[in-house]
């Protein structure tokens, strides 16, 4: 056995929303994991730790978007061995972390399982040099059939699967005015140069259906193949309204609605 006192136990436990914004959404999630328990230490949280021989602070991740992809909901869940004060431990992380990797919220865990709210993310993908029409167009060509089998490598070889199924929600989306005066322009510094922006919810499922497969898809029934590479943000995850096809907020005790689809299976 470990020489010494056990650990102190956990009192509290909390629910904490971040974003990864900017050049951090290359960070994996193994960095971020490394970069929170830093920040964790910097900042003096009272963290209760695992017992045994190598005892680590208890921090559940949940839901982690791949790397490379930027989002505005990520989650994940730590115990505390002395009460903290969710909107002061929301500060004291914050200024902890680097810029990008921003925490949002913080609050006193609920009861339930908060990888078991996570059903559904909501993402909105830019295809910059395509016209809004011709993605519009694809994506109804992807809704409208039955199943749409994708393949992507895994670390088990490559594999087949169905992006149809995954999605409840895809629609293509307009820039507003505010997007095209913060500098969204042509090279000639016009306005009007093409970027589509797709919105889509999609269901957690195994094996996981990503942004990537679901453009993949697009590529297979309408030959949709953007020039350059798509901007991907996660833009909200939790659990999924069947009937409205809303995903709502895991933090929230009454789920308020956060993010709807058009299209809804």
């Amino acid at each position: 056995m470990p020489e010494g006192p056990p650990p102190a136990p956990a009192v509290q436990k909390l629910r904490l929303r971040y974003a990864k914004r900017g050049r951090l959404r290359f960070t994996s999630h193994r960095d971020f994991q490394r970069a929170f328990e830093r920040a964790l230490r910097r900042a003096e949280v009272p963290m209760a730790y695992s017992a045994g021989f190598t005892p680590h602070p208890k921090v559940s991740y949940a839901g982690a978007a791949p790397t490379g992809v930027a989002s505005e909901a990520e989650y994940l869940e730590l115990s505390v061995a002395r009460r903290c004060e969710p909107a002061e431990l929301r500060a004291l992380l914050d200024t902890s972390l680097p810029p990008g990797l921003d925490v949002l919220d913080v609050v006193e865990a609920a009861p339930g399982n908060l990888a078991e709210r996570l059903q559904a993310s909501v993402w909105e993908v830019r295809l910059p040099e395509v016209e809004p029409e011709t993605a519009r167009k694809a994506a109804e060509a992807f809704l409208a059939a039955d199943s749409v089998e994708v393949e992507r490598m895994t670390k088990n070889g490559l594999r087949t699967f169905d992006a149809r199924a995954a999605v409840a929600a895809l629609e293509a989306v307009d820039r507003s005015d505010d997007e095209i005066d913060a500098g969204h322009q042509g090279v000639d510094g016009s306005s009007d140069r093409p970027c589509a922006i797709l919105r889509l919810v999609v269901r957690h499922t195994t094996p996981a259906v990503r942004p990537d497969d679901v453009l993949s898809g697009l590529r297979l029934v309408a030959d949709l193949a953007p020039p350059v590479p798509a901007a991907v943000t996660r833009l909200a995850q939790g659990p999924l309204d069947a009937e409205t096809g809303a995903v709502t907020d895991p933090l929230a005790p009454e789920h308020a609605v956060t993010s709807t689809g058009n299209e809804e299976l």
